[in-house]
């Protein structure tokens, strides 16, 4: 079936289909350059939102870029930035491959359906054309058939008239001739216009037209083709980035997946954590002991430090690098004094009355307030350092110890990879220089002499610094041994042999404190909670846990040990924050291994 054969009468509605079918082909362009525009500013307004919540700058020195809920948070922007970019891409696409073509060809089918057209009226002019040269003749045929009719019945009557003369009837006679020849001759050319009308009318019904109607039935089936095509690229465009945006949608999930409040609170310990020990109770300072003794030999108590009841500088003023915080420098507790003590015989009064009132080798009023000074003013000056800000030094003794060596490593990490930067960068200098030696014509090896002395001395600097920061370091993990906080049971040991006082202020006789209180003064000689160091070595030998290792390690380095896939190990101490944790095998050997190999379960 085609146009030619079952639509020959119909070439207005074949001129209105095709017309009809270009406006609906630049009706689904301008539809999609609609949603194209929509693509676009849904991207645009995708991406400022990207723009407006990531960080400006290098966020791997903030501390919040090191919780996982943070880190999760930028994944999921960066996700929604690549899925911003597809959409980008399906608006390209759609511009492109549907926009673009189809208006393209809209264009090639105009100029083609207009041709086709042309040559259509032209056939149509020229059949019209013979059908009126055909009328003509036809008409000019009738009207000499009718003169020559009238002429005859002229020359009839006038033969016939007997009035009539013979010159007369011989004109009428030749004018009838005339006449029936003429109308002879328009009847031989109406016959043959007549002839050429109908060759004209078959070629034109039969040849012509049906083959402008195929031409045109092709071209309109071409643009449905085209049509269709569009039609599934405006779907195929977007399943192209499906799989993408399902990978985005999946990072979005991970992201969210990889958030782990244990982490995180882990995270801020290993940030904050000041390795400060907790601060001890405050001792009793019994400023009464000069007002009581000038008026009685009684006394409303004994102080803790000493046998013969002095007070021990050393108590007094232990405790005040742990309890401000805030001060520049946690010191360690400065030596005790030595204050002269008289040998007071026993007697019967100081078993009535308590022990004697301390004897000072100078004021004891002043002396209480020269103690109070010394107590106070590092307190102030630690709460006018908090209102000034931290002085901040080079080798980061301002901060808490555990941030102080976490600085100096890090300090460490940076100027060891700056040293295997210039280590690479001199060797191939070196190199670049030999090859000029041994082939001058490259260059003059003389010109890289300045290069390479001034990388050599970057090199020395680099070393320098390094075993600068290495002596920090050690120092600072020297003081964190020395000041090493206690666990909590050790802690609440110390709590219960803390004595207590009465409302006199001096010990009851015969409870514990009184028994310990006579062993201070050995006790005394010895650093804090020296008493529970041999506790404390015996916890460190006993395993804290137990873990497992998911994967094989090769203990190559000093320090570590090997362990094979599945081995279960004692776990002997946790992970510090620098990777790598401390266990122990069942066949034997302790070592490090690193803390993402083991899956850990704490006792």
């Amino acid at each position: 079936m085609d146009w030619g054969t079952e639509l020959w009468d119909q070439f207005d509605d074949v001129e209105r289909h095709t017309q009809w079918g270009l406006d609906l082909m630049e009706k689904y362009v301008k539809f999609v350059k609609e949603r194209t525009e929509i693509e676009q500013a849904y991207a645009k307004q995708l991406r400022n939102l990207v723009k407006k919540y990531l960080p400006k700058r290098n966020t791997r020195e903030d501390p919040e870029s090191k919780f996982c809920q943070y880190q999760a948070f930028l994944q999921v922007v960066k996700e929604l930035n690549d899925f911003a970019g597809q959409r980008e891409v399906v608006a390209e696409n759609l511009m492109t491959r549907i926009c673009v073509e189809l208006s393209k060809h809209a264009q090639e089918l105009k100029q083609e359906r207009k041709s086709h057209f042309q040559e259509g009226r032209r056939a149509q002019q020229q059949l019209e054309n013979s059908f009126k040269q055909l009328e003509n003749s036809k008409r000019k045929f009738e009207r000499d058939c009718r003169e020559a009719e009238k002429a005859m019945l002229v020359a009839e009557k006038l033969d016939q008239d007997l009035n009539a003369t013979k010159a007369d009837v011989e004109k009428a006679k030749q004018q009838a001739n005339l006449r029936s020849h003429m109308a002879e001759e328009s009847k031989n050319e109406y016959a043959s216009f007549l002839q050429k009308f109908n060759r004209d009318q078959s070629q034109f019904y039969f040849l012509e037209m049906p083959q402008i109607f195929n031409k045109l039935q092709e071209m309109d089936e071409r643009r449905t083709v085209r049509l269709k095509e569009g039609y599934g690229i405006f779907s195929e465009t977007e399943r192209q980035v499906m799989p993408i945006i399902g990978k985005c949608l999946d990072g979005m999930k991970a992201a969210a997946d990889s958030v782990n409040e244990k982490n995180d609170s882990q995270v801020l310990i290993e940030l904050h954590k000041s390795g400060f020990e907790r601060p001890g109770d405050v001792d009793f300072e019994d400023f009464s002991q000069p007002i009581n003794r000038t008026s009685s030999d009684s006394s409303l108590g004994t102080p803790r430090g000493t046998l013969d009841g002095r007070l021990d500088p050393r108590l007094l003023g232990k405790n005040k690098g742990k309890r401000w915080l805030f001060s520049k420098k946690n010191k360690l507790p400065p030596p005790p004094l030595s204050p002269v003590i008289s040998a007071l015989p026993p007697s019967s009064s100081s078993a009535t009355n308590g022990p004697p009132s301390p004897k000072f080798t100078r004021d004891p009023l002043s002396y209480c307030l020269n103690e109070i000074n010394k107590t106070v003013k590092p307190r102030i000056a630690s709460f006018r350092s908090l209102k000034r800000g931290p002085v901040i030094t080079e080798d980061f003794s301002h901060l808490p110890p555990e941030q102080r060596r976490k600085k100096l490593q890090q300090k460490i990490e940076e100027r060891n990879r700056e040293l295997q930067k210039e280590i690479d960068q001199r060797d191939a200098l070196n190199k670049m220089k030999d090859v000029y030696q041994k082939t001058p014509q490259m260059g003059d090896p003389a010109s890289l002499e300045p290069k390479i002395s001034e990388t050599l001395s970057n090199i020395e600097k680099l070393r320098l610094e390094i075993q600068k920061y290495e002596s920090w370091l050690a120092e600072a993990e020297r003081r964190m041994l020395s000041n090493r906080p206690e666990n909590t049971l050790r802690y609440s040991c110390h709590l219960d042999h803390t004595t207590t006082l009465n409302n006199n202020g001096s010990h009851e006789k015969g409870s514990p404190d009184a028994t310990h209180s006579d062993d201070s003064q050995d006790a005394l000689n010895q650093p804090i909670y020296t008493e529970f160091d041999e506790d404390f070595e015996e916890d460190l030998a006993s395993p804290i846990g137990t873990c497992v290792a998911m994967y094989q390690f090769e203990g190559s380095s000093e320090g570590t040990i090997s362990m094979t896939e599945g081995e279960e190990l004692s776990l002997m101490e946790e992970d510090k924050g620098d990777g790598w944790t401390r266990v122990r095998r069942s066949k034997g050997g302790e070592g490090y291994v690193p803390t993402s190999y083991l899956r850990v379960t704490l006792n």
